[in-house]
């Protein structure tokens, strides 16, 4: 006789329940905490930028930069005036709760209003894992293909916000937004969606003024 052990589940359970420890926490410190997630090139750290120049103004803000390697994301978030941290994964391709609260702690969430974790780049294990934030937010830009729903759907699922970048370039990839939508709504049907330009800036104000709104509406609930 012998005993099988899923360890995946048990990992994931453990994971869920420091997330929401850490959740909780961020809560108590009224701190709001984005996750985005997103593809290697699809604009992460472009859009992140424009949102940040858009918020620092009326939020204290901190960045938690998380790569495999390199420390380039960091230095460019770093220009902005806002408080940052790079952290490195040790090769894994996600960011788990225990790291999340690992950066956190080094990050300094004390006078912080809103802190974003860039995971790392790709839109598998950082869908599997819980990092105890108030918003997940992705990026899929328009080379990447509008079937990418249905190729990678957990993403797709436990996302809030959807921001398709680089619609600027989407006749030269056959891109269809609406397909697109149609695709990730069968999965989500709570999905919010902002078509956006990080290269030109469109969209990104309509954007930019739904996540204000959402902080706040989470703030006084807080």
């Amino acid at each position: 006789m012998y005993e099988i052990l899923e360890t995946k589940e048990r990992i994931t359970a453990d994971n869920d329940l420091e997330a929401a420890k850490l959740r909780e926490k961020l809560k108590e410190k009224k701190v709001y905490f984005i996750n985005l997630m997103g593809s290697p090139g699809a604009g992460k750290t472009t859009v992140l930028t424009h949102v940040i120049n858009a918020l620092k103004e009326k939020y204290r803000i901190g960045v938690m930069e998380a790569d495999v390697d390199s420390s380039v994301d960091a230095e460019t978030i770093s220009k902005l005036g806002v408080r940052v941290i790079q952290l490195h994964s040790g090769g894994l391709c996600h960011m788990d709760a225990d790291m999340t609260a690992r950066g956190l702690d080094g990050l300094g969430i004390d006078g912080l209003d809103v802190v974003f974790l860039e995971n790392i780049g790709n839109l598998v294990c950082p869908a599997e894992f819980d990092v105890g934030s108030a918003l997940r937010m992705m990026i899929l830009s328009v080379p990447e293909g509008d079937d990418k729903p249905l190729k990678y759907p957990l993403m797709f699922t436990v996302s809030d916000v959807m921001l398709i970048n680089k619609i600027d370039v989407a006749p030269v990839f056959d891109f269809d937004i609406e397909r697109c939508k149609s695709y990730v709504r069968k999965l989500n049907p709570d999905m919010e969606f902002f078509p956006v330009s990080a290269l030109k800036g469109d969209g990104l104000e309509a954007f930019e003024t739904w996540l204000i709104d959402r902080i706040e509406t989470w703030r006084n609930e807080a």
